[in-house]
């Protein structure tokens, strides 16, 4: 995404139209004293539970105010944009990268967004394998509202289990770069959250097309899959680039006639965001913080 000074806001690209919403909306509550013209190379798909929102906003205001040299942070942003209102992980991510974990948000809804409480590098011979479904979307918006006041209170006993999974179990064996156990922990968090949330979203995953990806993941012996937020999106955590190609090349050949299905094979990020303010803007340091 590349910034520039202008008389007023626009934006072109992918999600244009909420950049433009994101930059108003921090030019009035910063009191910005120019405009800017946003071109935006690729972004996040929209809803498909991957957190597009919260990083297209915080990319879009960070670059604006620095911009013009005002000095703001990531979690002053998100707040500013209501963004980060059930988890700070969106925030963590564009600030640091790597494996996060929040510390919960309080009840108050004026509260901050959740505190991050661990940051571990993820191990860079791991790779994730992302499955996209483009013929639908996750819960958002007003559905989403809707859905958490309907969806019944989460068992205290259950959600004790899953906090000693995640801490006792799942954070270690990252440290250890330990795929088996750290995949086997997030495989039972997946699993025990996703049939919680079958009441808003009508099964453990969203989109029938990943499920069945994840079927066929799981029959060839993965164990780390399961869906990313809301969905549709589902991932497989993988040992090596090797197991992650091969797996991603019998994917696209059996799923080839499914044009809705897009598959990506990532690795982890570790590092948070970056501005670079361009040799036109060198004499010109941003106060940007955070």
């Amino acid at each position: 995404m590349r910034v520039e000074p202008a008389d007023d806001i626009s934006a072109q690209g992918p999600s244009a139209d909420r950049a433009e919403d994101f930059a108003r909306r921090i030019r009035g509550a910063l009191g910005i004293p120019g405009g800017v013209r946003i071109d935006i190379e690729e972004a996040i798909p929209e809803h498909a539970g991957l957190g597009s929102g919260t990083q297209l906003g915080l990319a879009v205001c960070a670059a604006y105010a620095g911009l013009y040299g005002f000095e703001t942070s990531a979690r002053e942003i998100a707040w500013r944009l209501g963004r980060g209102a059930r988890s700070g992980i969106g925030i963590g991510a564009f600030e640091l990268g790597g494996v996060l974990l929040d510390g919960g948000r309080l009840t108050a809804e004026d509260s901050p967004p959740a505190p991050i409480i661990s940051r571990i590098e993820f191990p860079s011979t791991w790779r994730i394998l992302l499955i996209l479904d483009h013929r639908t979307q996750g819960l958002h918006g007003e559905a989403e509202a809707e859905a958490f006041k309907t969806l019944p209170p989460f068992p205290v006993e259950l959600a004790a289990h899953l906090c000693r999974l995640v801490v006792m179990v799942a954070l270690p064996a990252l440290v250890e770069a330990n795929l088996e156990r750290f995949a086997a922990a997030v495989a039972e968090l997946q699993d025990t959250t996703g049939d919680y949330f079958t009441f808003a979203q009508g099964d453990r995953y969203s989109s029938p097309g990943v499920a069945d990806v994840l079927g066929w993941l799981k029959a060839q012996g993965i164990v780390g899959v399961g869906q990313s937020s809301w969905g549709p999106t589902g991932f497989a955590l993988l040992d090596g680039d090797e197991t992650g190609r091969r797996l991603l090349d019998s994917a696209k050949r059996k799923w080839a006639d499914d044009a809705h299905l897009r598959f990506m094979l990532c690795r982890g990020r570790n590092r948070g965001s970056q501005i670079d303010m361009g040799p036109s803007m060198a004499a010109k340091p941003s106060r940007m913080g955070g």
